[in-house]
């Protein structure tokens, strides 16, 4: 991850990013989670950026570990999260950012170069190395949801933060892909449309996450955000103001809830606020004394719940959670990308605000963690300001600054995705017109 990554990337994105904000000003983002499904409606103002005007948050319903599995379901909760939030706000909104927190996220680098004529580097000189950069990947049956640029080089010099301009021979770029499956994102796109939505974009969880709750020294340094949600836990490495490092763990909040529920033979919804009130990834010497009630499964209301101590519930929690940021570990010994993730971890998600979770992730990771909260947005009330709701404010800040992707054909329907001759077609038109 060295050599192309040396530049700051940031100071380069002038004139090749986009913006996906309506003419009326408007942008729409829609987290659909495992637990809880988000839309964040906000109006773009010179003066005062990002202003979120209408928001709602609504239990989910035919999601599971980030992927539909139920359309019907999922439809009406999604359907009554917009229109909730088209209330607030006062308008109606026709496109949407979406995330993916499912779906087999996986990511790779590429190194692409190209040959010049000696002249001065142009736009597009290198909307054109992008572009084959990312065409350069064999999807098959893989959706591909990022292109983004990591470095640049110039006749073999890297560290380059913006080639534009300079003379040069040769063009070289390192990019970051991620992909999802192709089968998930055609359900991701159907249950929308059947929503009368369009995507404009779909954009990965912990990425989303990390635009809206990074700091530009972190992302400068090297930090890594852990994104812990219901039904997945994902994970981005930033590095030289980019993202190098996307990858998802099947495990979650909901899981923890399910072990709860078997260990005290409770149901599930006693479980979760056991989990809510009481629940803690770190023992502690009172927690013997502290005596729960705990509703068998089956028994009458008026019946006795079983009491147990608190020592019993976090010795259900303390696992999971230990488990969940060992395999996260793993994951980041193995992909290489672990000599620039720096000494920093960032944590977002409902998940991640079960007590103790952060002291755990320092033990287990051996590194500084923090709670990371939603940053630069105006209007934005204090019981949506939490770590729960960074993925649906950093699907805003995508919506105004894709941080100079190789962007393909948008998102608009889930024909798109089927591969046909018609759906080919309409997407050439609207890449060369």
């Amino acid at each position: 991850m060295h050599g192309f990554g040396d530049g700051k990337r940031g100071e380069g994105k002038k004139g090749s990013e986009v913006s996906i904000v309506a003419r009326d000003g408007l942008i729409a983002a829609l987290d659909i989670g495992s637990t809880k499904i988000c839309c964040f409606i906000a109006q773009i103002d010179d003066l005062a950026g990002i202003r979120v005007t209408g928001m709602s948050h609504q239990a989910s319903a035919g999601v599971r570990s980030g992927v539909i599995v139920d359309l019907n379901a999922a439809e009406r909760a999604i359907t009554a999260a917009v229109h909730a939030a088209e209330q607030l706000a006062g308008a109606t909104v026709r496109d949407v950012v979406v995330n993916m927190n499912g779906g087999h996220l996986s990511s790779h680098s590429v190194l692409r170069e190209m040959h010049l004529g000696g002249g001065a580097i142009r736009d597009a000189d290198m909307r054109r190395l992008l572009q084959e950069g990312r065409t350069s990947v064999a999807l098959e049956d893989r959706v591909m949801l990022h292109a983004i640029p990591v470095g640049y080089a110039v006749d073999g010099s890297s560290g380059v933060r913006d080639p534009r301009g300079m003379y040069g021979y040769s063009l070289g770029v390192r990019m970051h892909m991620v992909t999802a499956s192709r089968t998930v994102v055609q359900n991701l796109a159907t249950v929308i449309a059947r929503c009368h939505l369009q995507m404009s974009d779909i954009v990965a969880s912990p990425y989303a996450s990390g635009l809206s709750s990074l700091v530009e020294d972190e992302t400068d340094l090297g930090v890594t955000v852990i994104d812990m949600g219901g039904g997945t836990t994902s994970i981005t490495v930033f590095y030289d103001g980019a993202a190098v490092f996307t990858d998802c763990i099947p495990i979650g909040g909901m899981h923890v809830t399910s072990d709860i529920a078997r260990g005290l033979s409770t149901p599930v919804n006693h479980a979760e606020r056991l989990k809510t009130l009481h629940g803690s990834a770190l023992q502690s010497a009172s927690d013997e004394k502290e005596m729960l009630d705990a509703p068998q499964v089956g028994e009458d209301e008026d019946a006795s719940p079983n009491r147990v101590p608190k020592s019993f519930l976090v010795s259900i929690i303390a696992p999971r959670i230990e488990e969940t940021f060992e395999l996260a570990r793993m994951r980041l010994e193995r992909s290489g990308v672990a000599s620039v993730a720096g000494q920093r971890v960032v944590l977002t998600g409902g998940a991640c605000q079960l007590n103790g979770t952060r002291e755990v992730a320092a033990h287990v990771l051996g590194k500084t963690v923090r709670i990371g909260r939603p940053l630069g947005l105006a209007g934005l009330a204090e019981a949506t300001g939490g770590p729960a709701f960074a993925t649906a404010a950093g699907l805003l800040h995508f919506a105004m600054d894709d941080q100079g992707e190789a962007r393909s054909a948008s998102v608009r329907s889930p024909a798109e995705f089927r591969g046909g001759f018609i759906g080919r077609i309409g997407g050439w038109f609207r890449e060369n017109f």
